[in-house]
């Protein structure tokens, strides 16, 4: 066993082994459930997916070719009107419906989930509620969001204008293997309630989850057609799923969703984008350390660091960093790793090879051009083939690849500050801007720093979990972070069509009653005037 292969000696240690009888892979994925889940799949070819805590096959798989794309989408455009003509309120008790089975048949999804991905089963379980918060958020206030709404308007008492919102058609959805189930089904529940259609392409390795949620949607009411799902390599199968749709809702890396966006504007169909971050905690003077160290495990090792929104740029003033990163270590070297289908488990194992590599390639590197290994920066063969240890790198400088490159995985470097003026500039200082965390015992204080910080969604004294999970706000990404938003009204009212209907009545929009232009134009313009003096919008 070569040193790099060698248990940690930070503390870090895997769980105790499984008790005799706990369930295996195999218990989980049978032919049996491989068959119910894919029987809806389109596809004409076969390919695999694999667990990354053991690196076997999990199920073959039907593959689809792009011909297996268009009848999916043939499929869909067939069923979706009759969708869209089904009561709002109706569409919207699946939404409840399928809450409430998810909750109850929690323990198969997060099965599913921990073996396509390798998390722990706590941050399995992070997507259950994200699921059922969302299904119940739109499943309650859908009706509302679409309802039509009346308007001021040209000319007041003479002008009836009404908005309407319409289903786009089918949403073209492609989603990543981080989240398989809360950033696919999550993501196509409001596109579901607008009466939309949805063709879903879930990454091949996570699709398992994403099927099984697919399969429970059409237990809760849904009308299978209306949700199809395609499977393949993503750069054949993805530009396929744009070419056809008429809309597109994609998460991913930035330098693929240019690809889609470009794909998306070609064609001139909507397109909203959830893409990479480098995101950033600010821990003031002020700060609870205690707390803020234990919030800092949870914002940079849930999923093992492959979490859109986690934290991998630690900024802490200089007055407190010392303590501060003292107890961060203590708790990042204590954290348990495991591969059991069970709670227990601190943290569970990367997805596989590619990000296993660019771990290892960001520390390495740093650590070679002078970064300090506080914890962790071991690989655990022992545990499972992609394992790697909860790290904090300090002493990282700006040509080291991790400082600015998005590592997605456990590792986070620690920065020191003297000002609030500098930690904002330097929270800044980067392309991304999907989340911030800021820490300070002044809640008044914090929510100001967090106004200055160029991020869709800022946590004041927590990590990610409280501005995701509230889900009347919308959450997406400024700058090369992405395009739109999930979550409230826009997460919905994105996958639908504006109409506006006005009605004229007793006067037309132009000269009457005997006036010529040029008494119009003067009527019009008191008109004007009358409507300013009396505060009409």
């Amino acid at each position: 066993m070569t040193d790099a292969q060698a248990p940690a000696k930070t503390g870090t240690n895997p769980l105790a082994p499984a008790p005799e009888g706990a369930r295996t892979a195999a218990d989980v994925v049978t032919p049996e459930l491989v068959a119910q889940l894919t029987k809806g799949v389109v596809g004409s070819r076969r390919t695999a997916n694999h667990t990354p805590f053991t690196g076997e096959k999990l199920a073959d798989l039907p593959e689809s070719t792009p011909e297996d794309v268009r009848k999916a989408y043939e499929a869909a455009r067939a069923a979706q009107p009759v969708w869209e003509r089904t009561p709002v309120r109706q569409r919207a008790a699946v939404l409840l419906r399928f809450h409430d089975l998810v909750l109850e048949r929690q323990a198969e999804v997060l099965d599913l989930i921990q073996l396509e991905t390798g998390k722990a089963r706590l941050h399995a379980h992070e997507e259950v509620q994200a699921v059922a918060v969302a299904a119940r958020h739109y499943g309650r206030k859908a009706p509302a969001y679409l309802r039509p709404k009346r308007h001021a308007g040209a000319v007041p008492t003479l002008t009836k204008v009404t908005e309407l919102r319409h289903a786009r058609g089918v949403v073209g959805q492609i989603a990543p293997w981080n989240y398989p189930l809360e950033l696919s089904v999550g993501d196509a529940l409001p596109a579901f309630a607008a009466g939309n259609a949805v063709v879903m392409k879930p990454d091949t390795e996570t699709c398992l989850t994403a099927l099984w949620a697919r399969d429970l949607l059409i237990e809760a009411g849904l009308p299978a057609d209306v949700f199809q799902v395609v499977l393949g390599e993503g750069p054949v199968v993805g530009p396929e799923v744009v070419r056809h749709a008429d809309y597109v809702s994609f998460t991913g890396s930035t330098r693929t969703g240019r690809e889609v966006a470009q794909g998306a504007a070609a064609r001139l169909v909507g397109v909203s984008l959830e893409l990479g971050g480098k995101n950033a905690m600010l821990v003031l003077e002020d700060a609870d350390v205690e707390k803020a160290a234990a919030g800092a495990v949870r914002a940079c090792f849930s999923s093992a660091g492959q979490l859109c929104i986690s934290i991998e740029r630690l900024y802490v003033h200089e007055s407190i960093a010392d303590a501060f990163v003292e107890r961060f270590a203590a708790r990042t070297k204590a954290m348990r790793l495991g591969t059991s289908l069970a709670y227990g488990a601190d943290m569970g194992s990367l997805v596989g090879e590619r990000q296993l590599e660019t771990v290892t390639r960001h520390v390495d590197e740093a650590v070679e051009k002078g970064a300090k290994l506080v914890a962790g920066g071991v690989a655990r063969p022992d545990i499972g083939p992609y394992f790697y240890e909860p790290t904090i790198l300090d002493g990282v400088t700006e040509p080291m690849a991790v400082c600015a490159e998005e590592t997605f995985g456990p590792v986070v470097s620690i920065y020191r500050f003297k000002s609030e003026d500098e930690a904002i500039e330097l929270a800044n200082s980067t392309p991304y801007g999907l989340n911030s965390s800021v820490w300070t015992k002044d809640g008044k204080r914090g929510r100001e720093v967090a106004s200055r910080v160029r991020a869709g969604t800022v946590n004041v004294n927590e990590g990610y979990a409280s501005a995701y999970g509230s889900v009347q706000s919308p959450m997406g990404g400024m700058k090369d972070s992405g395009l739109g938003r999930r979550h409230g009204s826009e997460g919905i009212l994105k996958y639908t069509e504006a109409q506006t209907i006005a009605q004229q009545r007793l006067l037309p929009m132009a000269p009457s009653l005997g006036m010529d232009d040029e008494k119009y134009a003067q009527f019009m313009s008191r008109s004007l005037r009358l409507m300013k003096a009396f505060r009409f919008k």
